[in-house]
């Protein structure tokens, strides 16, 4: 299933009724009701207008999910405006901060099935929207475990993501796998979804091990960059190993610890010796990995109380803040409650 964003730069006001279309017409397209459609129109129209009217810009990033077998439009609304002062009070239905739409985000969170909001003075604003086909379906809360969001955008003008990711839970833990094909384009995405697919049948537990069975599987392609954090329940570890530049944190509170991956591709060539690292699994930690679409250089303790945000806010304020737009971009961020 592809899994990537589409991206829209918003900095005009002759875009609004373009992107209100092509969210229209995809969610008819999985099935959404005209009515249904109609009130995703009024959300598009509410976010996309206030980023006309108060940063002057920014960007909506959107995408069809499917999930227990409910169709659902997931939209991120990016900029990098002045902030708000008080969420809390603008969150009211019908409260205009300009006295035009009069909807007010109060309408955005009564109309989606999930809205989150997070801004800081001078810095901008995140927001995550989901719509479900079913506009009264209660999403359940998160339960023990890793509760997770990502973000893959496009490198400019591709039609396809040369980053992907896929997670495999079981009883005994999960892994992770978030993998960066050489360049962008077609070639990387074929090296990328051959990793996924040995990931996905892989019976090993041992990250290094499952590292050797990719390397083997994409050796016809134009190879990869990876990394895979598994967690064992009964030992209470992560276990950790990469290969090439995918940056992956974890945060425990305000301390973080980022993992250092060998140098190789993964199809080319990787070395002989391959140890992973072990690291404490305990509640309330942030793990968090991404490309080379994104810098390196952030820092979450910049970001007042952003660690107490859902993992959807986390992922969208680092690719807000840190993308680097001359590649493909992936951000995985995962809360242990």
């Amino acid at each position: 299933m592809d899994n990537t964003f589409s991206s829209c730069q918003i900095d005009d006001r002759s875009l609004i009724a373009f992107i209100k279309r092509e969210i229209h017409n995809l969610a008819l397209q999985i099935g959404f009701t005209p009515h249904r459609a109609a009130e995703i129109d009024i959300i598009v129209a509410e976010l996309t207008s206030n980023l006309i009217k108060f940063p002057g810009k920014g960007e909506l990033l959107y995408r069809n999910h499917q999930i227990d077998g409910k169709n659902e439009i997931e939209i991120y609304c990016l900029d990098s405006g002045a902030g708000i002062d008080n969420v809390f009070k603008i969150m009211n239905d019908g409260y205009s901060t300009s006295n035009t739409l009069g909807q007010g985000l109060g309408a955005i969170k009564r109309l989606s099935n999930d809205f989150q909001i997070y801004s800081m003075k001078g810095w901008g604003t995140v927001q995550y929207i989901k719509i479900c086909d079913h506009a009264d379906y209660q999403i359940p809360p998160p339960g023990p475990g890793l509760n997770f969001s990502a973000l893959s955008v496009n490198y400019p003008g591709e039609r396809v993501c040369g980053d992907g990711y896929f997670i495999k839970f079981s009883p005994k833990g999960f892994q992770i796998l978030v993998g960066d094909g050489l360049g962008h384009g077609s070639n990387a995405n074929e090296a990328v979804q051959l990793a996924i697919k040995a990931f996905q049948q892989s019976k090993a537990t041992e990250t290094t091990i499952i590292l050797r069975e990719i390397h083997d599987a994409v050796k016809k392609s134009r190879g990869l960059v990876a990394t895979i954090a598994a967690v064992d329940y009964a030992s209470e570890t992560w276990n950790i190993c990469g290969i090439g530049n995918i940056n992956t944190r974890i945060y425990s509170g305000l301390d973080n610890k980022t993992y250092t991956p060998y140098n190789g591709i993964l199809g080319h060539n990787i070395p002989r010796t391959l140890n992973s690292t072990t690291v404490p699994y305990q509640k309330h930690q942030i793990i968090i990995m991404h490309s080379d679409g994104l810098r390196t250089r952030w820092n979450l303790n910049d970001l007042v109380s952003i660690i107490k945000q859902k993992p959807s806010l986390i992922a969208s304020s680092l690719l807000k803040d840190n993308i680097r737009g001359t590649d493909d971009a992936t951000v995985l961020v995962g809360k242990i409650n």
